[in-house]
């Protein structure tokens, strides 16, 4: 008895997953398996079938409801437990159910929910694409426990009003907030000229503008944000011609230090600006390239080679493509996945999935998701303190004070 109970619950998952792994083809197995739900006693086979459901469901929208669900979600939403309630509002935003997303829109304004469940709602809801979900979002970027999702869906949708929002905030957000607000900002024309203007004015430090946001820049091929960019941060080259001459001048910049050539706490602060958003090093930092704790930091020739032509020699998994949209958003990342229904896309700062119907271009690129010029804009002494804690063995502590 409990191997058959056993199996039935497993194959109720697979069953979920597996009839729509590649498209919907029809109604029909969603009706059979919300028939499952409603009729089984068993909660445990009932969160199965659920799970499978919205496994294979996700990143879709606009479904259409199977017989019985309208039922079933009212019996879902009235569950003891979290997780069977949660199950049901992510499916019923798919099958676009006015209960699940009123739910979801009450959970995601309210400041006494708890950050996590406030987050979670949100990310169900931006799933949705709804434009109505735009003043609430902006209104978020206000409350920190939800801020950081809240920035980066801002760029999922075109709203004049977005730039204005994220620049008055910006002095407020922590490091890593500013710099959500810098790709939602780098993702749109629209959004671009604003920041540029703000950067030119000081509003924003010019600092912040690391080379790979300036790379994002270009890509919205906009010639008067270029000819902006040119003047505020100067050229920007994907290749050298000449990698030994580069190397051994920053290799005598390095050494001009003395026999400590650096501040490795400051060298930290500096990674945590220019480098941490997409490698790890040690117990910190993104994972959009590779994990560098293990690497040959200790061969200066080693670190100058990867860190001023990072496109001499570039994985396949680490190739950057551009996505155009057909609301105008530029995005540029590195492809996890795709299939018929649309791609999953990493970038800087966070796993986009973008529906296939919504994308107007993608376009592979030769280049590296690293970009060449990282260190072009640091001073000589941040250069030496960047070069010095990269070399390190183990993790050293911030600066008193930094956050």
């Amino acid at each position: 008895m409990k191997f058959t109970r056993l199996f039935r619950r497993l194959s109720a998952g697979a069953v979920a997953l597996g009839l729509f792994s590649s498209t919907l083809r029809a109604e029909g197995p969603l009706d059979r398996l919300t028939a499952l739900a409603a009729g089984t006693a068993d909660t445990t086979l009932r969160l199965d079938v659920l799970r499978g459901m919205e496994a294979a469901l996700r990143g879709r929208n606009g479904v259409s409801a199977p017989a019985g669900w309208t039922e079933l979600e009212t019996t879902l939403a009235a569950a003891p437990d979290e997780e069977t309630r949660r199950l049901a509002r992510n499916l019923g935003t798919v099958f676009g159910s006015p209960r699940a997303l009123e739910t979801l829109r009450t959970i995601a304004a309210n400041p006494q929910a708890a950050g996590a469940d406030r987050t979670a709602a949100v990310d169900t809801l931006l799933r949705t694409r709804d434009a109505a979900l735009v003043p609430l979002l902006q209104k978020l970027t206000t409350e920190a426990g939800v801020r950081a999702t809240a920035i980066r869906g801002l760029a999922a949708f075109d709203d004049a009003k977005t730039p204005s929002v994220l620049l008055a905030g910006f002095p407020q957000f922590n490091a890593a907030e500013q710099r959500d607000a810098l790709n939602t900002l780098a993702s749109r024309a629209a959004y671009a000229r604003p920041l540029v203007e703000a950067v030119r004015s000081g509003a924003v430090p010019k600092a912040t503008l690391t080379a790979d946001l300036v790379r994002q820049l270009r890509s919205l091929k906009d010639a008067t944000l270029a000819s902006d960019l040119t003047q505020i941060w100067g050229v920007m080259k994907e290749t050298s011609p000449d990698m030994k001459a580069e190397v051994e001048r920053v290799k005598k910049l390095y050494w001009a230090g003395g026999s400590q050539p650096g501040d490795a706490p400051r060298g930290r602060v500096v990674f945590n600006q220019v480098c941490s958003q997409c490698h790890h090093l040690f117990d910190t930092g993104g994972h959009v390239g590779p994990d560098i704790t293990g690497a040959n930091r200790a061969d200066l020739d080693y670190l100058l080679q990867n860190i001023l032509y990072p496109n001499a020699v570039i994985p396949n998994e680490y190739l950057a493509s551009t996505v155009e949209t057909k609301d105008e958003r530029v995005l540029t990342g590195v492809i996890k996945s795709q299939d018929a229904s649309g791609i999953s896309l990493q970038t800087a700062n966070e796993l986009v999935t973008v529906p296939r119907a919504e994308i107007r271009k993608i376009e592979a690129t030769a280049v590296s998701m690293m970009p060449e010029g990282l260190i072009a804009n640091l001073t000589e002494q941040q250069t030496r303190d960047l070069l010095y804690y990269l070399s390190r063995p183990g993790q050293v502590p911030l600066p008193a004070g930094t956050k």
